[in-house]
């Protein structure tokens, strides 16, 4: 995944770039300086943050995606003070960020009923984006929450599961099933 697929960049394997040419080295700048009470910092922080929070959320939190990733940002500036790492920032704000996207899909299935869901303003073909999201709709939040994690963030299944506090096991047959799913609601 590029910088462009996930709004956050992401440092190639085994490459090792100039400090100022390196996106970890600037996050990790701001994560320090975040963390000893910077505000221009903590605001910049958020900022970089921002766009890769959004992209998790959307797929997950479908109608509630702002909700999702107000809260998930929320988390992020509250849990901030605890990180260790500045160099694990990407890592634990997908965990927040996937868990608080989950809470609030959960939330909005008891309170929205499913012809309230608006359309999906995509930059490719309109009509597949409707289409994608009019599928996602219909799936389970634990679903769709699996499907981002795998498609979209790449992770493998240990990975995914300790993401979502569920096991290996149940990272396999819940992304069986949710494939399964979105492959037979995609063909009608």
């Amino acid at each position: 995944m590029t910088e462009a697929d996930t709004g956050f960049p992401r440092p190639g394997p085994g490459a090792r770039q100039p400090a100022d040419e390196d996106p970890w080295a600037k996050a990790a700048l701001l994560v320090r300086a975040a963390q000893s009470g910077d505000a221009l910092a903590l605001n910049d922080l958020l900022d970089l943050l921002t766009p890769y929070v959004s992209r998790l959320c959307r797929p997950i939190a479908l109608t509630d995606t702002s909700d999702a990733v107000q809260e998930a940002l929320i988390a992020v500036f509250q849990g901030l003070p605890r990180l260790k790492d500045p160099r694990a920032l990407y890592a634990w704000v997908r965990t927040i960020t996937v868990r608080e996207a989950v809470r609030v899909a959960r939330r909005a299935e008891h309170e929205t009923p499913v012809g309230e869901f608006d359309d999906v303003p995509s930059s490719h073909s309109p009509e597949v984006a409707a289409d994608v999201r009019d599928v996602l709709r219909r799936m389970s939040t634990e679903h769709r929450a699996i499907l981002v994690l795998r498609e979209l963030e790449g992770l493998d299944e240990r990975s995914a599961g300790q993401l979502l506090n569920i096991s290996c096991g149940t990272v396999k047959s819940r992304l069986h099933r949710a494939r399964h799913s979105f492959r037979k609601a995609w063909a009608r």
